[in-house]
């Protein structure tokens, strides 16, 4: 059985801004992870990852415990990825479905209404996958159609060691797509260039306060930020503004403005109509409700007047 799109039919209008992906796609290019196993940039980066390990910064909360030895923080992952969910994905945007898709447990930030929750913030609810079975499935499902290979959560961020691990075992051309919420180190950042094809990345929030309330993560507003210029610097983009009830005007609004400033009216842009109350929503008033369809169309309405010409 192989997967197909849910058209069936390419647009080449859904690629814009992603041409080098569509190229790897179309069997014109090579994914990157490729080139830097072959390059030998690869070999070095799973050296310094698993050195990093043993003082762990890999996201910004830099905690430092030797996770080599099993100690673990607030992601919670220790010596070991575990994955709670492994399929292919036709609910993600258009030019990665179908999408293998590969949820790790654990994650760097608290959103109490994560969608995912619990299992994606509680590490043992997943079952241990290591490199080598998570190569093998990658080969597995590339052969089944998948466009790319799409590491989620939680966040991957704390997998990131046994990620390169695995990348370093594939031979399938399939693309590497990095999809987090962007709370993740410049030491991260830097063990990510040359790999990834598409960073598919989370801006939630623009006003910190928000983010220490709503996903207890301190400086997110100027970690995604930074983020979001170095990813923009070293491969192809995809940007997704998760549009939450009551957080129009000090989240969603300015990170539209910054996006089209910072990173420029063509930027492949996803403003997500999916929000819902889940998980620990419901103990915060000015998020317990579903978002509203007239909601979802101003931010959207918002960034076309705002010069976004590249959305979803």
């Amino acid at each position: 059985m192989r997967f197909t799109t849910l058209s069936g039919v390419e647009d080449e209008r859904i690629y814009a801004g992603l041409g080098r992906y569509k190229r790897v796609l179309d069997g014109k290019e090579r994914a990157r992870f490729l080139l830097s196993r072959e390059s030998g940039r690869l070999a070095g980066k799973i050296k310094e990852a698993r050195r990093i390990l043993g003082r762990c910064e890999l996201c910004e909360r830099k905690c430092g415990v030797n996770r080599t030895d099993g100690e673990t923080s607030f992601c919670g992952v220790a010596d070991e990825p575990r994955v709670f969910g492994a399929h292919a994905h036709f609910g993600e945007e258009p030019e990665l479905v179908p999408s293998a898709t590969l949820f790790f447990s654990g994650c760097t930030m608290r959103c109490v209404y994560c969608q995912n929750a619990p299992e994606s913030t509680d590490y043992e609810s997943g079952a241990v996958w290591d490199p080598e079975r998570i190569a093998d499935w990658i080969g597995q499902m590339a052969d089944h159609g998948c466009r790319n290979v799409n590491f989620v959560g939680g966040d991957p961020t704390p997998n990131l060691p046994w990620i390169l691990e695995a990348l370093d075992k594939v031979d399938a051309n399939i693309p590497v797509v990095w999809n987090s919420n962007s709370y993740y180190s410049e030491k991260t950042a830097d063990l990510l260039k040359g790999v990834v094809d598409v960073y598919l990345l989370d801006f939630r929030y623009f006003n910190e306060t928000c983010a220490v309330r709503l996903s207890s993560a301190p400086d997110y507003p100027a970690v995604a930020k930074r983020n979001f210029l170095t990813a923009g610097k070293d491969a192809e983009l995809l940007i997704r503004i998760l549009v939450m009830p009551n957080h129009m005007k000090c989240d969603a609004k300015p990170v539209i403005g910054w996006v089209r400033e910072n990173l420029g009216p063509g930027t492949r842009t996803n403003i997500l109509a999916q929000y819902r109350p889940c998980w620990n929503a419901g103990k915060h008033r000015d998020i317990d409700t579903p978002l509203s369809f007239s909601d979802h169309e101003e931010a959207v309405s918002y960034a076309k007047s705002a010069g976004l010409e590249n959305l979803v």
